[in-house]
């Protein structure tokens, strides 16, 4: 686990580089979700398959930009799923984005799920490390040694400030609308970047509030893919205190998986928020 952790280390090293210098076009291809693929995507998840594919105790990879499972070592024990540029199409802008990692024990399921890492490059490179189940996820910052180093432990609050939420509104339930509008009404401040791992990463510094991507009518299962996007900030939120769900469920951890790039509506907040959810949602079975 060790020699997995240092080298994520390195590829987000190796990454936040490249983000600097890099050619930002797309490519002609689109990845397994549809989504067309920026070079730099290409060029991150390249970098990320190379460090992690030399470690014997990886038995395989599974990456947003692949469309299948890369089979490393079928007889080792850790499966890594990753997104290896999370909030790429904001990069023309420059506006923070990240690399996110979940680490399962040899199979993909959510109960598998033994440790999450994600970075942030944004004027600052950052990573947060949650690399043990009921620990507080924890912050490290890049030094002018070129070494991470560490900052504090992450905790949410109770109760947060912020509403960072997804979707184009138009494609709203009537249950999301009157959720949001409540939250706005109790004064809740809009933080929303389009990033995933930037919103998120506010939210959890900031020690408290609500990221929501919720179903709508032209993505009924959500946009944002559960076992390298949804699952390792759902480890990382219930870890700091905080909770998930999927609108419904009692945790975004009641996901069953059925194909690798599964998608599902997501929330992630401190609990107050959480609760007030289901206020609005209540039982999918009424």
């Amino acid at each position: 686990m060790e020699e997995i952790i240092k080298n994520i280390g390195k590829s987000v090293k190796q990454i936040s580089e490249e983000i600097k210098y890099a050619d930002l076009g797309y490519t002609q291809h689109a990845n397994a979700t549809g989504d067309t693929q920026l070079k730099l995507d290409v060029l991150s998840d390249k970098i990320i398959t190379q460090n992690l594919s030399s470690i014997s105790s990886v038995k395989a990879i599974v990456s947003e930009e692949k469309d299948e499972i890369l089979w490393v070592n079928k007889d080792a024990k850790y499966i890594i799923a990753y997104d290896p540029l999370d909030g790429s199409s904001l990069v023309d802008v420059n506006f923070a984005i990240g690399s996110i990692f979940a680490i399962y024990e040899d199979e993909l399921k959510p109960e598998n799920l033994i440790s999450a890492i994600y970075s942030i490059y944004g004027p600052r490179v950052e990573l947060v490390k949650n690399t043990q189940k009921n620990e507080l996820p924890k912050l490290y910052r890049l030094d002018k040694e070129n070494n991470f180093k560490f900052i504090k432990d992450l905790k949410l609050e109770h109760k947060g400030k912020l509403n960072a939420t997804g979707a184009t509104q138009k494609g709203w339930s009537d249950n999301h609308c009157k959720f949001i509008r409540e939250l706005f009404l109790q004064g809740y401040r809009l933080r929303y970047s389009g990033a995933m791992v930037s919103d998120l990463h506010q939210i959890l510094l900031k020690g408290g509030g609500i990221f929501s991507y919720p179903a709508t009518t032209d993505a009924p299962n959500g946009k944002l893919r559960v076992l390298f996007e949804v699952l390792p900030f759902a480890f990382i939120y219930e870890n700091a205190g905080g909770a998930t769900s999927n609108g419904y469920s009692k945790t975004l951890f009641e996901t069953k998986i059925e194909k690798i790039h599964q998608t599902t509506p997501c929330f992630f907040g401190s609990k107050d928020e959480i609760e007030l959810l289901y206020k609005f949602y209540g039982d999918k079975n009424e």
